[in-house]
């Protein structure tokens, strides 16, 4: 069976930016998705349909399919006031309500008076290199194509 819009596919992955792995589900339980359920970077989704069990890639995914290009209008320089009580780091990640919904932000820097956030991904402006292996392709149950996830082994448990 290939993998095709609303099919489950269960996937090992190792992913790369910048010559510096980021992730890997190598000894772990593989990464189970509904294939054209946007749960995957758009680019390695579309590289992986028409694949089946069996099968490795490799995908190169460019940041324009992936997480997107930095943008520099989501960084900004808030009141210190807004993290009242809280002792704030560089790193530290925050929710968000913004004008595009809830948002994740993450604190770049800790001055005087302000705070300098970052609202992109961290992995805006990278490209990533997967190294996939198909491990399983079956039909999703209707169950799971109701709730948007794949059910039990490496999916959702309820």
């Amino acid at each position: 069976m290939k993998i095709a819009e609303n099919k489950v596919a269960l996937i090992h992955y190792t992913v790369s930016a910048q010559g510096a792995e980021l992730d890997s589900s190598e000894g772990k339980e593989p990464l189970a998705y509904i294939a054209g359920q946007g749960f995957l970077v758009p680019g390695l989704e579309d590289a992986l349909m028409g694949h089946e069990a069996g099968e490795t890639l490799e995908v190169e995914v460019p940041a324009d399919k992936a997480y997107g290009q930095r943008d520099d209008h989501l960084m900004q320089a808030v009141p210190k006031t807004m993290f009242e009580g809280m002792d704030v780091e560089p790193g530290m990640q925050f929710r968000a309500t913004t004008d595009n919904g809830e948002q994740t932000v993450m604190v770049l820097e800790v001055q005087d008076e302000e705070v300098v956030i970052d609202g992109n991904h961290p992995l805006a402006g990278m490209d990533l290199f997967f190294n996939v292996r198909i491990e399983q392709v079956r039909d999703a149950t209707e169950e799971e194509l109701q709730h948007g996830h794949v059910h039990g082994v490496g999916g959702h448990h309820h």
